[in-house]
């Protein structure tokens, strides 16, 4: 891994990987100036190798094969690389890991605080191999789909944390809308009222396609507190973070502004195109 591999060194790397006398990738080190030099520093850390800078004295041409770091597994994309068990110190690594932490907790810069978090999350965060067999080919495709939907939901869950699943969550929120309308006046507070009454869509379809009075449910989840939600299989409310029923924060609010957004077009289009519905 090097800032740019050009020249001879790429070619002597080309002809042995042709020859099969090893087996090699040429990496591009992410980042950029000072942040770039951070970065290779983690790899050092978590691999247990060195970083070869003439900045600490050292020279490609005097490097030794124990200056080089070890790792189970490493893969390499076009577009990532993903290092697996890295061999290196775990001491270093967690004191690695506090002075990031540190350095999170000192700068005053939102962009600086990204990027470090960025890094913190690639030393602590681990890597997870998930492997999917599958008796036909449809299947697996619909396997892979399904791994694909819960790694997209754990990364927003990561992001912007998790709230109770069930269409609970937007009941709950249903409060402070309502308050928020009394301070309002004209079309923003129709608006408001528009979202108030939307919030409590989707727990009403759940319940009402689980074969229960949708309006019903609606009220005994908002008589409720906290996290208590409807199980849709029994009918009874429970605590649904408890239960494993939970949904990323992010999915939630994105799925509220993109209903909005969609409502608000039809509100001001004057014609629309629909299937009529049979008798």
């Amino acid at each position: 891994m090097a800032v740019a591999v050009e020249g001879e060194a790429l070619a002597t790397l080309v002809v042995n990987k042709i020859r099969g006398t090893f087996t090699s990738v040429a990496v591009k080190a992410p980042g950029f100036g000072e942040r770039r030099k951070a970065m290779l520093q983690d790899m050092a850390i978590l691999t247990g190798g060195t970083v070869i800078s003439e900045e600490i004295g050292l020279k490609l041409d005097s490097a030794t094969v124990d200056l080089l770091g070890r790792a189970r597994r490493v893969v390499v994309t076009k577009d990532a690389t993903t290092i697996v068990d890295g061999e290196g110190s775990k001491e270093e690594l967690n004191g690695r890991v506090a002075q990031i932490k540190r350095e999170i907790d000192d700068t005053d810069s939102d962009w600086d605080r990204e990027k470090l978090q960025e890094r913190l999350a690639k030393l602590a965060g681990g890597v997870a191999v998930v492997k999917v067999g599958a008796a036909t080919e449809v299947e697996l495709k619909e396997k892979k789909h399904r791994i694909e939907d819960a790694l997209s939901a754990t990364r927003a869950a990561i992001d912007e944390g998790i709230v109770a699943g069930g269409g609970t969550a937007l009941v709950r929120s249903r409060t402070d809308v309502e308050a928020l309308i009394a301070t309002l006046t004209g079309d923003v507070q129709t608006g408001a009222k528009i979202v108030a009454t939307a919030l409590d869509s989707p727990l009403r379809h759940i319940a009402a396609n689980a074969g229960f009075e949708g309006a019903v449910k609606v009220r005994e989840v908002a008589d409720a507190k906290g996290s208590i939600g409807l199980n849709a299989a029994t009918g009874e409310l429970v605590d649904l973070v408890a239960a494993g029923v939970i949904d990323p924060a992010k999915v939630t609010r994105s799925a509220l502004q993109n209903a909005a957004s969609i409502a608000a077009l039809l509100l001001t289009t004057e014609a629309i195109v629909a299937d009529k519905p049979e008798p």
